[in-house]
């Protein structure tokens, strides 16, 4: 968090519709990633974008602390991204826990961030949004049941399928 950016929430809280612009220009291509990885879908993810910072501008003036921005705007748009997911009524493929799915992470060689990106998008969508709930915004399993209507056992059970999902897929990418 910048002073300048500090100084617009400030201005934001009185009004000033420029402050609004530019705290949109430096949270939405971070915010837009967040729902598109969490919908697998891009006209989805910015009109979800949209009703996120219009939910923010709006209830500026509950934000106490002009440093908890971020945090407090990320809170938000995966609130909208998981009301989205909750309406869509996704279907969690029901996994039997078994031992080939182990909780091996993937191999930290280096994959490239759009060959990722799109390995990700391919997942099925219970898998694909634990995974980003879990992996990339850091919920806790039993806080991605309790949003998603599903069990904690479910939540780690497509968060294994998920890696290894993605394991298979960028498998090539280790081969030399």
């Amino acid at each position: 968090m910048t002073e300048t950016q500090i100084v617009w929430i400030k201005q934001l809280k009185k009004g000033n519709e420029l402050a609004a612009f530019n705290l949109y220009n430096s949270y939405a291509k971070a915010m837009y990633s967040t729902l598109t990885r969490m919908t697998n879908d891009n006209d989805v993810a910015k009109d979800l974008l949209q009703e996120a910072f219009v939910r923010a501008f709006r209830k500026i003036g509950d934000l106490e602390d002009p440093m908890a921005f971020a945090g407090w705007l990320k809170r938000i748009v995966v609130n909208i991204g998981l009301e989205y997911v909750r309406k869509r009524k996704i279907y969690f493929e029901d996994i039997q826990d078994q031992q080939d799915l182990k909780s091996e992470e993937l191999d930290e060689k280096l994959v490239d961030n759009k060959t990722l990106h799109n390995a990700i998008k391919e997942l099925p969508d219970g898998c694909r949004t634990v995974l980003c709930l879990h992996l990339l915004e850091g919920y806790k399993h039993r806080e991605i049941a309790e949003q998603l209507g599903i069990t904690e056992s479910t939540s780690k059970t497509q968060f294994r399928h998920a890696k290894q999902l993605l394991k298979t897929k960028l498998q090539h990418h280790y081969e030399y």
